[in-house]
């Protein structure tokens, strides 16, 4: 398994970055663990599936990071995995996982260096929506990494304030032959993407002015290398703010927008069914023209109220037109003491697998919370933070495509830490609708929907100074929306479970875990299958 340059790269670059803008001083707080550790686990199923119980031996490598100075911020989570597996049914296999968030203040306030990086497995079985536990069958996973780097200017010309920022970002997944996914594979599975973003705005806070104003601007683009697809967003907007009282304010803008989304043809063979690679994905046919998936411009506006009571809440909604029609947003953040928030986000854009894991990692804090389930591994798809900076990553994971699509919902986080308890909750829908040429080849994908539900609720707590327990509890839907049509003929996916592990300190250094679980998979069409699962292991930390 070969990890894409790219990761690295941006990995090492935050981390010299964060050393080089401040020295070590009194104020820093670096804390790194490495740490080496075996596991055993095994697997039976109570129904469905293998009657045979699975076992497997674990050996894992990895480091957890926070390194703060005035200047700089960067937390990493990163483990690399080897599973042995006992008999013929659990191959061997690698496994890298792990999340990353950095800023960097190069100019103090005026110039910094932001960046985030994730790797991780999904399914490719077609039982997507069940990412939440990846044991027993490794050969149906493969590999995921996404990556984001670039500036951010912010300044100040007496009362008038400039903002500019761009953004690199790449995704790459390493194997995804037999992922399910409405219309396969006239919808085209996902292979690697590079995208830009720049923005710029220039305006004032009310003061000098009765009303505060802005404009700006932004360029977005994305090439994705399957039937070479490409997504261009190129917007310019003015926004005013009237306020109405110390705590609220009447919020608006209006500006133009030109969004295109083009691909090439699939090639075809001589009956005219898609020709596909051996990985499962469309070959682009190079001689054929680009066709249009999505092409609109015109006039954008919003309107809508903006409530800040206190530095610790905030209330965002507006109501407007874009993409062609009405168009609904908002926000709300509240924490109501230090360790405790509260953040939900009603959101409409376009978006593509590439562009919205990419925009996931920059939605968290460099002091976010992974958890990791104790079975497989992985990063568990709700990371907390109690500075708000959490994110949920169920809905970006459960069903990749190589197409853009329309994305609505409603996503929320809670999380909070109470002396020796931490708990939180991650929960949101999402629907998708697809975005694709209305030709022969692509007439079934385009206006196809799916509809992902997802929630997660975890907990720990520390009995004493060398112990504690933790537990997830979580469940997930995902409903395809075309009755089972996807690839291997299944539909709909119902996934849930909990776990529960106790951990026990021996010295500074040595860590003995054991945990106990259940997860059931209901999909669409066949039989479902719950699992019981066990784990126990020891942890070195250097």
């Amino acid at each position: 398994m070969k990890m894409p340059r790219t990761l690295p790269m941006i990995a090492a670059g935050l981390m010299v970055a964060a050393t080089l803008a401040h020295p070590a001083s009194a104020r820093t707080q670096t804390d790194v663990s490495p740490y080496l550790e075996v596991n055993q686990i095994a697997i039976a199923n109570w129904q469905g599936g293998n009657d045979e119980v699975l076992t497997y031996t674990t050996v894992a490598a990895g480091v957890d990071a926070s390194i703060t100075t005035q200047r700089a911020e960067v937390g990493v989570n990163a483990r690399y995995e080897r599973r042995f597996g006992w008999g013929n049914n659990i191959p061997d296999q690698d496994a890298i996982s792990g999340l990353l968030r950095g800023r960097v203040n190069l100019i103090r306030d005026t110039l910094s260096l932001e960046g985030g990086a994730i790797a991780t497995r999904i399914r490719t079985d077609g039982l997507v929506g069940a990412n939440n536990l990846l044991t027993g069958n490794v050969d149906s996973t493969t590999q995921v990494y996404s990556a984001y780097v670039g500036p951010t200017l912010t300044t100040r010309i007496g009362d008038l304030n400039l903002n500019g920022a761009y953004r690199f970002g790449y995704t790459k997944i390493e194997d995804d032959f037999g992922i399910g996914v409405p219309g396969s594979p006239a919808l085209g599975s996902f292979d690697e993407s590079h995208s830009h973003t720049a923005t710029f705005s220039a305006g004032m806070q009310p003061g000098p002015l009765p009303v505060g104003w802005s404009i700006g601007g932004g360029y977005n683009r994305e090439d994705a290398n399957v039937l070479d697809q490409r997504f261009e967003d190129k917007y310019v907007r003015g926004d005013i703010t009237v306020p109405v009282s110390p705590t609220l304010a009447l919020v608006g803008g209006v500006g133009y927008e030109d969004v295109k989304i083009s691909q090439r043809g699939a090639l075809l063979d001589a009956s005219g069914a898609p020709v596909l690679s051996d990985k499962g994905r469309l070959i682009t046919d190079p001689a054929s023209p680009r066709l249009l998936s999505y092409d609109t411009d015109g006039i954008i506006w919003d309107a809508g109220v903006l409530w800040r009571p206190s530095r610790r809440t905030s209330l965002e909604a507006r109501v407007g037109r874009r993409y062609g029609n009405m168009n609904y947003t908002g926000s709300f953040s509240w924490r109501p003491s230090r360790d405790t928030s509260v953040n939900i986000a009603v959101y409409d854009s376009i978006e593509s697998f590439g562009r919205l894991l990419n925009g996931n990692i920059a939605g968290l804090s460099t002091d976010f919370n992974a958890s990791r389930n104790p079975f497989s591994g992985d990063i568990n798809p709700c990371v907390q933070s109690a500075t708000g900076g959490g994110q949920c990553f169920n809905d970006t994971l459960s069903a990749i495509s190589g197409s853009n699509f329309r994305r609505r919902g409603i996503s929320g986080q809670f999380a909070t830490a109470s002396g020796r308890t931490n708990w939180g909750l991650g929960v949101g829908y999402s629907r998708r609708t697809f975005l694709a040429p209305d030709n022969a080849t692509f007439a079934s994908v385009n206006g196809s929907h799916d509809d992902n539900y997802y929630a997660q609720l975890f907990a720990n707590r520390r009995l004493d100074a060398q112990s504690g327990i933790d537990g997830t509890l979580y469940a997930n839907y995902y409903d395809s929306g075309i009755n089972g049509d996807g690839v291997g003929g299944i539909g709909d996916v119902t996934n849930v479970g909990a776990n529960a592990s106790y951990y026990r300190n021996f010295g500074r250094r040595l860590t003995a875990t054991a945990a106990l679980g259940v997860d059931a998979v209901d999909p669409q069409g066949i039989d479902s299958i719950i699992s019981a699962l066990g784990q126990i292991g020891l942890r070195y930390q250097f």
